[in-house]
């Protein structure tokens, strides 16, 4: 059935991973593409980067966070359930080119939409060096997947948990002062992209970043996806979300995050007690 959850994985808490039957998208996809997604007639819209898609299957795999209502919701789904639409292949697909040594960073959950633009690569013929970082080891995701398209995938947790302890940006600068990088793309939480654009703008690397500015509709209409490149407005939804890591305005670009976070905590801890107060009475 179209839309379907075929497969559901827990990656790590509140982390899931779904299989969903999507065969129109999966033939169409790129990597870089994201689709919108939509529980029921009630939910709000979710955008959510691809993080694979099998043409010759029709599925498409999406790797969802709980940090609100809508996304919790969605990693209560089961096996057999549908969402009521799913909208895409969108956005601009990430630029593949060959005979290049590139850099991958992923922070957290930018594990997930950086795999396919490194798989492309790698199948491209590039040498792939890969950072993983995650605050500790049991948040690391897809660590299997990135190692498995990576020359070298080197790891590291705040804590010092599992691999190196310390941030991404250390191994980064250390790669770049000792070999010829051609290209850096980091995937992941605002800070972390901001710090590797910081160390890649001293090396005049090229950097790449997915940005996820707030988004409505996915197709320029709305304009909630607005963000500063270059002093111009561009939008995450028609425009990226790949861009110029060195030309992004991430100030602004943080201030827009902040917009509805107010809203979308009261929403999760309404939706959080209901749960608690359901629990309650069943037993």
């Amino acid at each position: 059935m179209k839309n379907e959850v075929i497969t559901k994985e827990s990656l790590a808490p509140k982390i899931v991973k779904l299989i969903i039957s999507a065969p129109e998208i999966a033939a169409k996809a790129e990597p870089g593409h994201f689709v919108v997604v939509r529980l029921d007639e009630t939910a709000e819209r979710i955008p959510l980067t691809l993080a694979d898609f099998e043409p010759n299957q029709g599925t498409i795999t999406l790797i969802i966070q709980e940090i609100g209502q809508s996304t919790a919701k969605i990693n209560q789904m089961k096996v057999g359930d549908s969402f009521l639409d799913i909208l895409g292949p969108l956005g601009t697909p990430y630029p593949v080119q060959g005979s290049k040594r590139v850099v991958g960073i992923a922070g957290g959950l930018g594990a997930a939409p950086l795999y396919p633009k490194l798989k492309a690569l790698k199948k491209k013929g590039n040498e792939i060096i890969t950072i993983l970082g995650a605050l500790r080891q049991d948040l690391l995701i897809y660590e299997a997947e990135l190692r498995a398209v990576s020359e070298q995938l080197i790891i590291t947790t705040d804590d010092g948990s599992y691999g190196q302890q310390g941030l991404v940006t250390k191994p980064l600068e250390e790669i770049l002062k000792t070999k010829q990088v051609d290209e850096v793309l980091a995937i992941g939480p605002l800070p972390m992209m901001e710090a590797c654009c910081q160390i890649t703008k001293q090396f005049g690397i090229k950097t790449l970043v997915s940005l996820n500015a707030v988004m409505v509709d996915g197709t320029g209409m709305c304009g909630g996806c607005r963000v500063k490149i270059n002093g111009e407005n561009k939008f995450c939804c028609v425009d990226g979300p790949t861009f110029d890591g060195l030309a992004v305005d991430f100030n602004e670009l943080r201030h827009r995050q902040r917009y509805y976070q107010a809203e979308e905590r009261a929403a999760y801890q309404t939706e959080q007690g209901a749960k608690e107060s359901c629990r309650c009475r069943v037993n």
